[in-house]
């Protein structure tokens, strides 16, 4: 037996729904017709009668309400291919992300690879920097932030909050507080709130090393440069540094976008998976 076109199937399955040929004709956007037609095929495929043709309706005979529930899984099936290459297309071309270089690098980059397989047709492209992108002129389409949006054109929202610590070598713990040196960032633009304090805190003691790379300042922490004020992120994911004080400073970090952006699915499925991302690691950021 030749296996039926689908496209009888889906005739077949519409007049039973709505029992009659101008009915079915309506809803498929054809002659009444071509669904007679396609009855007709499909009937002669499967050596069945299919339908008790009557005057105002057309009545599915026994067989064909046998026929049925194999009917509606094929039209099922057929709705799920149809989703998953949509959205297989939907979630296909580039997205832009801009984060803070550190974050992208150590925080972010690691957990965004086993999620990102299952999207092999979408490329990430991450841009650590310290400056904001400029989301309106589309120089990225999705950015976490340090500080809410001033612009009213893109819509944030807050995901995490990020936590300061003062982290060094384990050598530093055994060396008076009035020896200690310290290790500053170098980027005004970046850290002048941390920067502040760490000059508060320090005091007249001395700056042994100075950075405008966060990641930088992290390594000459570790290789016992001296004491270096970090995001905790990057501190407890170091596992050559011990946390040696607390520092009060807590920075919202905020995920953006702008509003035209947001409907595309791809721009919306790695919006979702970053927010679930700093979400899940809250203990860590905080």
């Amino acid at each position: 037996m030749p296996q039926p076109d689908w496209n009888d199937v889906r005739y077949f399955l519409e007049v039973a729904r709505l029992g009659s040929l101008s009915a079915a004709a309506r809803a498929l956007e054809v002659e009444h017709s071509t669904v007679s037609r396609r009855i007709a095929a499909l009937e002669r495929q499967l050596g069945l009668r299919l339908f008790e043709r009557l005057p105002q309706a057309w009545r599915p005979t026994v067989e064909a309400e046998a026929l049925l529930p194999h009917a509606r899984r094929l039209e099922e099936e057929a709705l799920a291919l149809t989703h998953a290459a949509r959205e297989r297309d939907a979630l296909a071309g580039v997205v832009r992300v801009s984060a803070p270089p550190a974050l992208a690098a150590a925080f972010l980059v690691p957990r965004l690879a086993a999620p990102l397989a299952q999207w092999p047709a979408l490329e990430l492209q991450l841009l650590g920097e310290s400056r904001e992108s400029d989301l309106a002129r589309r120089e990225a389409d999705v950015a976490l932030r340090l500080r809410r949006p001033d612009d009213p054109r893109l819509a944030g929202r807050p995901l995490a909050e990020l936590g300061y610590g003062l982290y060094a070598h384990p050598r530093w713990r055994d060396v008076a507080e009035g020896a200690w040196r310290f290790l500053r960032h170098g980027d005004p633009r970046a850290s002048g709130e941390t920067a502040r304090w760490l000059d508060a805190y320090a005091g007249e003691r001395p700056c042994a090393f100075s950075s405008n790379d966060l990641l930088a300042l992290r390594e000459a922490a570790a290789n016992g440069l001296g004491i270096a004020l970090l995001p905790h992120v990057l501190g407890r994911l170091e596992p050559r540094l011990v946390a040696i004080d607390a520092c009060s400073i807590r920075r919202p970090l905020w995920l953006v976008v702008h509003p035209e952006v947001r409907r595309s699915p791809r721009v919306a499925r790695v919006g979702g998976l970053i927010a679930d991302i700093v979400s899940g690691a809250g203990e860590l950021l905080g």
